[in-house]
């Protein structure tokens, strides 16, 4: 209860008030206790508080009865017997119910909450799908890609489509990022497929949660950010890692404060034993660092769990506001841890913490504030205040009347898939395709050029042979012509010469024979008739055999 500026717990045997100071809230806190010991109302309490002087709350609501903060209590017999003895009345206690806004990775218990890819990071990625110590290098080694590439990790296909592209282009990455085993590479795809089936898809993606939307106030009051855990609390890595996203989203994104009059916000870390179950050394320190650091931001981080052997001596050195439930020593192992327990408070004359632990009866804690001067105050027996909330659950009605009554359903109802390393990626392989097939085609087509062009050569070669063949034929034949044509000739001329020569002859003949006989009868007519005729046919003969000889056919 927040009364008089300060955060009213409870009181102590003597009946003061036990109060914790604003101020010393960003110190950090512890509430443990056994199942069944008042745990969940002391959040509520706190929660309550924190909400009434205007600090925003974070927590995980793992049984369901947390988001009960947003109805105001019942009154019963049992109440009244607790506000006399506490005397809440004379403080203005009231029934009321706070702010509040449900959260939920599934989208179906609360608002839509998503981060992207990217914004989770390799290391807490890496203790998500169980990877090794070689794997999550690989994986810091694939985000480093995407980041030099500007290529958006956003949801879950992005990482696989982005693990696909550099397992398959593994030598063009080599040189300068290192070896990647495309075995390793495997065996991510393998683990992201996994955690794909166990609903975490629904978790990456787009719009992701703006840390700021957790910082709001209704009417003077801070917002209780309850997220749902009921179902998330089935993947105990997908739960306590994505409570540690949130609480790192934080550490990054808040300027430092410093001192402050009271916190910025309070994170209440539930279950917080799953935490640190299993984590690999970097992340320990990197759990540590930001608790250490955080405080200087304004954020408080109380973490809740079972027994306080839970936490890491290095974390828990550094919570400064306890409250301890009882817890049960059935073992020496428990002995041990009740004893740790015990030996981390300061010691009160008036009690033996040991003991005491083990005797707290429900709504009973032993309690150590840091004081106004942030020295631990030493350990008190105290009775929880009961809330001014209800204790239950709420039905589904008040569910879904309070989700859809927020401001900011609307804003994280609907999931988008913006253009994304997915994206990108498969268009940059419709354009290689695209490219190849091109390349193929040019290739088929120069291929054919080529081959037409060869028998084009092939057939100018043909046709250059065939023409010099016609050529050479036509040669011959024109020689041959022109042989042909030479003898035709020379026979010609032969027979014409003959011709000329048997016409001469015959004319020779005929004008040597008529002279012959004419001189012949002449010279032989002295002799007479028969000298005549004799002289006629020696003169013909004669006459001819000159012509022939002065006119005969030359050898």
């Amino acid at each position: 209860m927040f009364s008089d500026g300060k955060i009213w717990v409870g009181v102590n045997d003597e009946g003061e008030r036990i109060n914790l100071f604003p101020a010393l809230a960003n110190r950090h806190g512890l509430v443990a206790g056994a199942t069944g010991t008042g745990k969940t109302v002391t959040l509520k309490v706190l929660a309550e508080s924190f909400s009434a002087m205007g600090v925003p709350v974070f927590i995980a609501d793992v049984k369901g009865d947390i988001a009960g903060l947003v109805n105001p209590g019942s009154d019963s017999e049992d109440m009244q017997n607790r506000i006399r003895r506490f005397g809440l009345d004379e403080a203005g206690f009231s029934f009321q119910g706070s702010p509040v806004t449900l959260w939920d990775i599934y989208g179906k218990n609360g608002v839509a909450l998503r981060t992207t890819i990217s914004e989770m990071g390799p290391m807490l990625l890496g203790r998500l799908m169980d990877l090794n110590p070689l794997q999550t290098d690989i994986l810091t080694i694939v985000f480093k890609i995407a980041d030099d590439a500007n290529l958006l990790l956003i949801d879950t296909k992005d990482l696989k489509a982005m693990l696909n592209f550099v397992s398959e282009n593994n030598k063009e990455f080599e040189g300068q990022y290192g070896k990647m085993s495309p075995t390793s590479i495997a065996a991510i795809i393998r683990a992201l497929t996994a955690l794909e089936m166990a609903g975490a898809d629904q978790f990456f993606g787009e719009p992701a949660l703006n840390i700021m939307d957790l910082f709001s106030q209704d009417m003077g009051k801070g917002m209780i950010n309850v997220i749902d855990s009921s179902s998330l609390i089935n993947n105990t890595k997908l739960y306590s890692t994505f409570l540690l996203y949130l609480l790192s989203e934080l550490f990054e994104r808040l300027p430092e404060v410093g001192d402050m009059p009271k916190p910025k916000m309070v994170f209440f870390f539930d279950e917080a034993h799953l935490l640190f179950n299993d984590a690999p050394k970097a992340l320990l320190e990197k759990i540590e660092q930001v608790v250490k650091l955080i405080r200087s931001k304004g954020v408080g981080v109380y973490f809740c769990t079972q027994n306080p052997k839970d936490i890491p001596n290095g974390v828990l050195a550094q919570l400064g506001n306890k409250i301890e439930h009882a817890l049960h020593a059935y073992t020496p192992a428990d002995q041990k841890a009740v004893k740790a327990a015990a030996d981390s408070f300061r010691p009160n004359p008036a009690f033996n913490t040991y003991e005491t632990i083990q005797s707290l009866g429900k709504g009973e804690a032993v309690v150590s504030f840091l004081g106004e001067d942030g020295v631990p105050g030493m350990a008190q027996k105290v009775y929880i205040l009961p809330p001014a909330c209800s204790f239950g659950a709420i039905d589904d009605a008040k569910r879904d009347q309070v989700i859809k009554g927020s401001m900011l359903y609307s804003k994280y109802y609907e999931a988008v898939d913006p253009d994304s390393a997915y994206e990108f990626l498969e268009r940059r392989g419709i354009e290689m395709a695209e490219e190849a097939e091109r390349a193929r085609e040019e290739a088929e087509a120069a291929k054919q050029a080529a081959l037409e062009e060869k028998e084009a050569a092939k057939q100018a070669a043909r046709e250059e042979r065939e023409a010099q063949k016609a050529a050479e034929r036509a040669e011959r034949e024109a020689l041959k012509a022109e042989e042909k044509a030479r003898k035709d000739a020379e026979r010609e001329a032969a027979r014409a010469e003959a011709e000329k020569r048997r016409a001469l002859k015959s004319v020779g003949n005929t004008i040597t024979g008529t002279v012959g006989r004419e001189v012949g009868k002449t010279v032989g007519s002295s002799f007479g008739k028969f000298g005549k005729t004799l002289g006629g046919n020696v003169g013909a003969s004669l006459g001819r055999g000159i012509f022939s000889t002065l006119f005969g056919r030359k050898k």
